[in-house]
């Protein structure tokens, strides 16, 4: 196959390096034109994606930020030709697919959203790799949920990822269960480490800190972007989990041990039965 790979950040580095490890042949494009530049430098892509490559492109990969890749889709859309599969992999999928199935139907290829459940809390080319994806779950947006023919073609398309599975997803189904996956973590985490202690942790530290604490180092503007993109959701969440906080914070302030162990207990077992 020939791929495009439009923004070369640790996601989309990683995807161009697994389909290069694969043998296709993988165009690239990224607006910091240094990263391009890396990019072609060591081999991540062969060449740079650029209007002129997008007839012979069999797959498209929209790698960057929602806005970003609605910009680029406004821009580019008319160019891409009929026979070509566009999946964007952005964190939030709502509004990316609503003009990525306008887009498709209005010129012909076939759009369909996605998002791997894979990532580091580093950000940026130098830290892709290409089996970022192995083993990971993939969460697939299509237009039509029953058309197993296109489902078909995203999994073989997909294949050179080495995903474990792909889920088939509702963008807004996709939204509310992201907030609580993904996006809640990294709110609290980000909020957690802001304590002065934080600071004299080491010596005093383990594997539940480090847990914790882990996806703290992101990207502040990436993240600020999907967090309002998906507001409601997430707003929902961090209610439920403040509230949650709050019960545990006056048992313990009321020494209240009964409740306490109450709280504690209904945990454990949420998360033996989140376990399945």
């Amino acid at each position: 196959m020939k791929i495009g790979v439009v923004g070369l950040g640790l996601i989309g580095g990683s995807v161009a390096m697994a389909y290069k490890a694969a043998g296709h042949i993988v165009y690239g494009y990224d607006t910091d034109s240094t990263i391009l530049g890396h990019a072609k430098l060591n081999s991540v892509i062969d060449d740079i994606f650029c209007p002129e490559r997008y007839p012979a492109c069999d797959l498209i990969i929209l790698a960057a930020t929602p806005k970003a890749m609605i910009a680029f889709l406004a821009e580019n859309a008319s160019a891409i030709p009929s026979s070509a599969l566009v999946m964007d992999i952005c964190g939030v999928k709502q509004e990316i697919c609503r003009v990525g199935f306008e887009a498709a139907a209005r010129y012909g290829f076939t759009f369909v959203g996605g998002h791997p459940m894979a990532g580091l809390q580093y950000s940026g080319l130098k830290h892709a790799r290409a089996t970022l994806f192995k083993g990971a779950s993939m969460i697939v947006v299509p237009p039509v949920h029953d058309d197993n023919e296109l489902l078909e073609r995203v999994k073989e398309s997909l294949a050179p990822l080495e995903f474990k599975q792909l889920v088939v997803s509702t963008a807004e189904n996709h939204d509310a269960m992201i907030a609580y996956t993904s996006q809640l973590c990294h709110v609290v985490s980000n909020a957690f480490v802001k304590s002065p202690t934080a600071q004299k942790h080491h010596g005093y530290s383990a594997g539940s800190f480090r847990d914790l604490t882990r996806v703290a180092r992101l990207n502040e503007n990436m993240w600020t972007e999907l967090f309002l993109a998906n507001k409601e959701p997430l707003l929902g969440e961090l209610d439920r989990i403040i509230n949650s906080l709050q019960q545990y914070r006056d048992a313990i302030a009321d020494d209240d041990a009964q409740t306490l162990c109450s709280l504690l207990r209904d945990g454990r077992i949420a998360k033996e039965q989140s376990e399945g």
